[in-house]
């Protein structure tokens, strides 16, 4: 990898790991969502990053693509589950990573589950190795502290101003054997759940983080106009509406958002929740793979 491609990984990868530091001082039973999002995604700029995707901020059996759309009124409740995970890129190249934070005793395990995993699934990573073997280390630390991994969401590989791209890193041992290459990149990401659980999860009605889907722009003036704004600021990356929703006078940009929307111009990623309603964990570091290991650009 060019070194100075490497330093740009490394850089958004310090910014992030700060902020998910951070989020733990942020995140409060009665804190607003919100405000969160708000407050990790400004640490992120303030840092000298720019936003990869929206901050997500996921409850017990929701398990990832939950983020504050515009007025949000949700707030963290008691004994939750909160997954933080945040993403940060620097001229494009991504940093991607997660934590968990339980507000009750029962959930310490099942985190320190996820974390076991990613630990084991960082000390294989090398090149050439079968991103199912990756898998299987991680189900197998679930499996010995009594949990289980949620087979259909996997790590990915990310690539400049593409955040999922090419090949996956599952968290079962038996779904893909495709070899990790040096020089690639990738985001880990264990989710574990209880061993009574599904173990998989299913896609909600609703979804409040976008990307561009196809690239032609409409031909409605104010449309075209939010569409233009839209890529040249996030490219290939998703986005919430909380970031775009002002570039527009209001009724003008509902309209225009939903006519995007309409035409798939626009497309949404939707939340994704345990199918069995059990809590679900999560830890996630983006790692570089080399000859003989990897480089962890989030630690």
């Amino acid at each position: 990898m060019d070194e100075e491609v490497l330093k740009a990984y490394r850089k958004a990868g310090h910014i992030a790991s700060e902020v998910r530091k951070e989020a733990r001082s942020v995140v409060r039973v009665g804190a607003s969502v919100l405000q969160i999002c708000e407050k990790l995604e400004r640490a992120i700029e303030n840092k000298g990053g720019y936003l990869a995707f929206p901050c997500n901020v996921c409850m017990n059996d929701v398990a990832a693509h939950y983020s504050s759309p515009p007025n949000d009124r949700l707030i963290i409740p008691e004994d939750a589950l909160v997954k933080i995970d945040i993403g940060v890129h620097v001229d494009g190249y991504i940093a991607d990573t997660a934590t968990s934070i339980g507000f009750s005793a029962e959930h310490e395990d099942m985190i320190r589950s996820a974390d076991e995993g990613l630990e084991r699934a960082i000390k294989i990573v090398r090149s050439g190795i079968k991103a199912s073997e990756v898998g299987d280390a991680i189900e197998g630390a679930a499996k010995r502290n009594g949990f289980r991994t949620v087979w259909n969401l996997s790590g990915h590989q990310v690539d400049r101003f593409m955040l999922h791209t090419g090949k996956s890193v599952p968290n079962v041992g038996r779904l893909d054997g495709s070899k990790l290459d040096e020089g690639e990149v990738y985001a880990i990401e264990p989710f574990t759940t209880l061993p009574s659980a599904a173990g998989e999860i299913r896609s909600a009605s609703e979804a409040y983080i976008y990307r561009i889907h196809k690239g032609k722009p409409p031909k409605d003036e104010a449309t075209r106009k939010l569409f233009e704004i839209i890529k040249s600021r996030f490219r290939n990356l998703p986005f919430s509406e909380r970031w775009i929703m002002n570039e527009l006078p209001s009724e003008d940009f509902k309209i225009a958002f939903s006519t995007l929307l309409s035409s798939k111009n626009v497309v949404g990623y939707p939340v994704l929740i345990e199918k069995s309603g059990a809590m679900v964990a999560q830890a996630e570091h983006t790692v570089v793979v080399t000859r003989d290991g990897c480089t962890v650009t989030t630690l």
